[in-house]
């Protein structure tokens, strides 16, 4: 039996009830594309139920061009998350079992964004001086400081509406493996303050035409208890790590992990875990939606994204055998319709495909960590703290 767990990051499905409190009413990632292009055409989503579950919602809002089937093929829902934040690290830990309260530490977008020891201390450190140290779209802050980085050899460190400490630098000036370094170092001094990523953020190219390469690395704060991943690790299950999902549990409790750049590259990985003897746990994020449409406000490549991951899923489903469970869902919304270039607190889809049984309303699941207590429910081990098994 193999137990696939897909989150396709940040495919949000409608305003969560305290969207207002950060800033995000209105948002609803999928609904909103929909309208943004004209209409999603995706049948192997819409087969499974994708769009049976907006009238689960409160304020649900369809998806045009994807409208609810009579029978689902698998079981669909929507989870609302019961952790403060809507970032990468606070929705992967939820649905691994935690509960994030109080919320990790968010700087100040104004300049100066970060502490002044903190800058201080990691300037001594690492030998290079700081520019930026301010909110600012990752894209947009190598256009604005890119050119002087290349002159300085300084670090350009910016933060966002999420709790991170972002460090970006040009491949020629400062080598992959000391920004890493620099990344360790930030790490650290961030600890005290409950920070929930650093990330390296590498980039190339000459002024004007500056493009991020797919090495980037996240560097997550250590959670103080165990993620079910650790969980079903201990307990002699194989845990298979695709994408960024090895720095996000910091590497523990996984068997083997690859950590593809780009969400084909995380598909075919997949599809290899999936031809592994025995039973296992496939944990994987689809990184594209978030990093290259979300985040830089880009329905039409959103849209793209998501045709072609359906695509994929058309051929997947095939090679799942009668004991496999596929999830599919998301750790928070990023709505490229919506004002901002940060991530949206929103209702997460959730889908669970198993060949043969017959799909059924999972109703609205308050936690993501359902999900966690499912995969104990299912891989016998006892409950976890928090959540509701729907398995």
């Amino acid at each position: 039996m193999k137990m696939v767990l897909i989150v396709l990051d940040s495919v949000g499905i409608g305003e969560a009830p305290d969207a207002a409190d950060y800033g995000d009413a209105g948002s609803a990632t999928l609904p909103n594309i929909s309208n943004a292009v004209g209409g999603l055409k995706l049948p192997t989503l819409q087969k499974l139920g994708l769009g049976n579950i907006p009238p689960l919602l409160p304020n649900g809002l369809p998806i045009k061009g994807c409208p609810a089937v009579e029978k689902p093929l698998a079981s669909y829902g929507a989870m609302e998350e019961a952790s403060q934040g809507k970032d990468t690290v606070t929705g992967h830990w939820e649905m691994a079992g935690l509960e994030i309260i109080p919320g990790f530490h968010d700087f100040p977008k104004e300049f100066p964004s970060f502490p002044s020891e903190l800058i201080k201390t990691f300037e001594q450190e690492t030998g290079r001086s700081v520019i930026g140290n301010k909110a600012a779209s990752g894209l947009a802050i190598i256009e604005e400081l890119g050119e002087e980085q290349l002159k300085t050899g300084a670090w350009i460190a910016y933060t966002s509406a999420d709790s991170v400490l972002q460090l970006a630098a040009h491949n020629e000036t400062i080598p992959l493996e000391e920004l890493y370094r620099g990344c360790e170092i930030a790490r650290r001094l961030c600890d005290p303050l409950k920070v929930g990523r650093v990330i390296a953020r590498p980039f190339k190219g000459k002024p004007g035409a500056f493009e991020r390469t797919e090495d980037r690395r996240d560097y997550a704060f250590t959670p103080d208890e165990l993620l079910i991943n650790e969980r079903l690790f201990n307990a002699g299950v194989p845990v298979y790590a695709v994408g960024k999902i090895e720095d996000i549990v910091v590497h523990r409790g996984i068997t083997e992990s690859i950590h593809s750049p780009n969400t084909e590259a995380s598909q075919k990985v997949v599809e290899g875990f999936m031809k592994k003897k025995g039973d296992g746990f496939i944990f994987a994020n689809f990184i594209d939606f978030d990093m290259l449409y979300g985040h830089p406000r880009d329905p039409q490549g959103y849209a793209a994204a998501l045709r072609q991951t359906d695509g994929w899923l058309a051929r997947f489903l095939p090679s799942l055998g009668p004991d496999d469970v596929l999830i599919l869902t998301a750790d928070h919304g990023n709505d490229p319709t919506f004002k901002g270039t940060d991530h949206t607190r929103e209702y997460v889809p959730l889908l669970v495909y198993k060949k043969g049984a017959p799909g059924k309303s999972l109703g609205i699941r308050h936690g993501f960590y359902d999900i966690a207590q499912s995969l104990a429910s299912l891989f016998g081990l006892t409950p976890t703290p928090r959540g509701q098994g729907f398995l």
